[in-house]
């Protein structure tokens, strides 16, 4: 079944503003960009995907796909992450394939071997990949690779779920442990660093930029 992973890419002085004042905006940026890096590194080293698509306005993030190996889709006018993935998702059955893997750019600690897990179905319908919290979702794999449109976001797992039972879709939840851990809050940032800590190999890129993260400087009042 031929597979395309679909990573939407925002630019990288946009991306990560939830994480707020605990980093600097350079080290956002730094932080976002390392980790595009071992998400693409990770998807080049999965057997069960055929082409690895990205969809952004970003040039380094666009140059970075494209050392992989990657196609890229440019995204110019951002309208956000689930029209991205829609996009993506569109090229991607125009290009052939029966089905997508819509991936985040901000899960660096992704292992390749789970992903080629999670691919080993080939059933039609709707597989959601669920954040640590088990309410957002990392990642969905649809087959066909239109079968709906995404709606990433707050409470997204529940609603990807009820989008497919209301067409009539088969649904199965699957949790990838390598998958739960995105980057979105000081929260996450410090689950990501735990759980890097106990998978020594994985995600150089980013490791290094947590080695080096300095908290934003803090604003006396005059």
């Amino acid at each position: 079944m031929r597979t395309v992973a679909v990573l939407p890419v925002k630019t990288f002085p946009r991306a990560k503003t939830r994480i707020g004042t605990s980093l600097s905006d350079s080290d956002r940026v730094l932080l976002a960009e390392a980790m595009v890096a071992d998400v693409l590194d990770a998807l080049a080293a999965v057997h069960g995907l055929d082409a690895i698509l990205m969809v952004t306005g970003e040039p380094r993030a666009a140059a970075a796909a494209t050392r992989v190996g990657a196609q890229v889709l440019p995204d110019p006018d951002e309208p956000g992450h689930s029209a991205a993935a829609a996009a993506g998702a569109a090229w991607a059955a125009d290009d052939g394939a029966e089905r997508v893997l819509l991936v985040p750019g901000d899960c660096p600690a992704l292992d390749p071997l789970e992903v080629d897990e999670l691919l080993e179905t080939d059933a039609p319908g709707l597989v959601i990949v669920p954040d640590r919290h088990g309410t957002g979702t990392n990642a969905l794999l649809m087959a066909p690779p239109t079968l709906m449109r995404p709606s990433f976001g707050d409470g997204s797992c529940a609603r990807h779920a009820a989008l497919a039972t209301g067409i009539g879709v088969p649904v199965r939840i699957a949790a990838v442990a390598s998958l739960a851990l995105d980057v979105d809050t000081p929260a996450d940032l410090d689950a990501l660093r735990q759980g890097l800590s106990e998978h020594p190999g994985a995600a150089p890129c980013t490791r290094a930029v947590l080695a080096r993260l300095a908290p934003a400087p803090q604003h006396r009042a005059s």
